[in-house]
């Protein structure tokens, strides 16, 4: 079980996220990863989370052009927030949760 302070740490890469996509939770993730498993876990879930989001945001962008790309970026921006919600609950909870949909491009 992670102590509170590695779930809080877990919990603040989402959290930050929503404000800073990118440089938030990079740098919590690169400053414990080495001290906790449980933040290098979610520092690597949210990593690979925010590439995948972003390939199915550009896919959905160029699909625009057919029409088809405004619902899917309407269902790729719902679903990125929804889940990062999710995953945020789930990692102060103390649990390692995999996001739907994501591309494990750090392992």
């Amino acid at each position: 079980m992670p102590t509170s302070d590695e779930r809080l740490l877990a919990m603040l890469i989402y959290l930050v996220s929503l404000f800073f996509p990118v440089l938030g939770p990079l740098i919590i993730f690169l400053l414990k990863r080495e001290e906790s498993d449980f933040v290098d876990y979610h520092g690597k879930e949210y990593l690979n989370f925010f590439l995948s989001y972003t390939i199915y945001t550009i896919i959905s962008g160029i699909l625009v052009l057919l029409l088809v790309g405004v619902l899917l970026l309407i269902i790729v921006g719902v679903a990125a927030f929804v889940f990062t919600v999710i995953a945020m609950v789930k990692s102060y909870n103390g649990e390692e949760y995999r996001i739907p949909f994501v591309i494990h491009f750090i392992k």
